[in-house]
């Protein structure tokens, strides 16, 4: 889906295949006729954007085998898809039994992710449309907190001067330019945007910039205008914006609350859990930490947990939305459009209490939702050419 800015900009939307199983080239095609045509016409339009997620072993394949990569962009155009951004931040086994703090490695002290993350930029610059003018690859703020020594520092720091220097390659050969977004996510090396200026600011703001998740804001507490403010004055450019939601408890001393977070305190994915104290966020490395008395609970808990954006979760919890709300409004609200790929990134679909039984249903009415958001803000949908 494309939307056209006041400005003139084109601004794409689409889902993130995050959600989907599949780590071989077959299985990612599967999905384009299982789920992804299927919510294209749910949502009643003639072209939907996928954020496409590419296990190691697939991108190895699409870079080895042209006529592969090829397949792959036709099978995208038959069924009325397209893909401006992917999804690099996972490498490998995104939905085995247990996931947790695995999904940050390799980090970006490792030769691996830079090469990973450049592959995906080339598979990237042969699906992206004609007629975009550019496309965006996320990956992680770096590694997990710890261990996270100045060498691994150091040794991470050269890594992006490297990545920066082989987009600017990619470009040259193939007249495609692509943009990588770190993404800042709670307990990692960079977990908010004041960490973010301290430790990307500098970077070729042309090539790297910020991959902001709505959800990952909004555990850390923080407030959309101003840590948007605090990006555009350490001159990180906003690469893609990945619309999702966290779980927010109101009282977590509720029976009831507790109840409901025992239920979403699964064992594939991290749930970081934050609250804010006298000012101050306090927080643990997953839900179960907090249920167990890790966490204070005098003040809100919010969880990060990826709650699809158009439904309210178990009462009484609540998600926020609000805050993603207010984050559509500082990027596209304005006189000019801040960032132009959109994804919705509710990965979590398969872990909820209940998950459902038409899942293209789901993301089509999250689709749906954003698209409500955005009209709103100004913005015009444009049909299919």
């Amino acid at each position: 889906m494309r939307f056209k800015h006041p400005d003139g900009t084109t601004v794409h939307l689409g889902y993130c295949s995050n959600v989907h199983q599949a780590e071989d080239l077959d299985g990612v095609v599967g999905q384009l006729a299982s789920h992804a045509q299927p919510v294209r016409e749910r949502l009643g339009v003639g072209r939907l954007g996928i954020g496409l997620w590419l296990a190691r072993d697939v991108v190895t394949e699409l870079i080895a085998d042209t006529g592969q990569l090829t397949r792959l962009r036709a099978e995208l155009d038959a069924r009325g898809l397209e893909t401006v951004t992917l999804n690099a931040f996972p490498y490998a086994g995104f939905h085995r039994e247990v996931v947790k703090k695995d999904v940050y490695l390799p980090d970006w002290a490792d030769e691996a992710r830079l090469e990973h993350t450049l592959d995906c930029a080339r598979v990237l610059a042969a699906l992206i449309p004609d007629d975009a003018e550019r496309g965006s690859v996320s990956t992680l703020p770096l590694a997990w907190r710890a261990p996270w020594s100045a060498e691994r520092a150091d040794t991470a720091r050269r890594a992006l001067d490297r990545l920066a220097a082989g987009l600017a390659a990619i470009e040259a050969g193939t007249g495609r330019r692509v943009r990588v977004g770190f993404e800042p996510e709670p307990g990692c090396v960079v977990e908010t945007t004041a960490q973010a200026a301290r430790e990307l600011g500098g970077l070729d703001p042309e090539r790297l910039g910020v991959c902001l998740d709505a959800c990952h804001l909004a555990v850390q507490f923080e407030e959309p205008a101003a840590a948007l403010e605090r990006l555009a004055d350490a001159g990180l450019p906003v690469v893609k914006l990945q619309a999702s939601c966290a779980v927010e408890a109101a009282d977590p001393t509720d029976p009831a609350a507790r109840a409901a977070l025992r239920r979403l305190a699964e064992p594939r994915f991290l749930h970081q859990t934050r609250t804010r104290r006298d000012g101050e966020v306090l927080g643990v490395d997953d839900l179960p930490d907090a249920l167990e008395g890790a966490l204070p609970d005098t003040g809100p808990w919010r969880v990060h947990f990826h709650a699809p954006l158009h439904a309210a979760p178990e009462h009484p919890l609540r998600t926020t939305s609000d805050q993603l709300d207010a984050v559509l409004a500082g990027l596209h609200g304005g006189p000019t459009a801040v960032c132009d790929h959109i994804e919705v990134e509710t990965y979590t679909w398969s872990v909820l209490p209940e998950p459902p039984t038409g899942l293209p249903g789901g993301i089509a009415a999250e689709l749906a939702w954003i698209r409500g958001r955005l009209t709103a803000h100004g913005l015009k949908e444009e049909e299919a050419a």
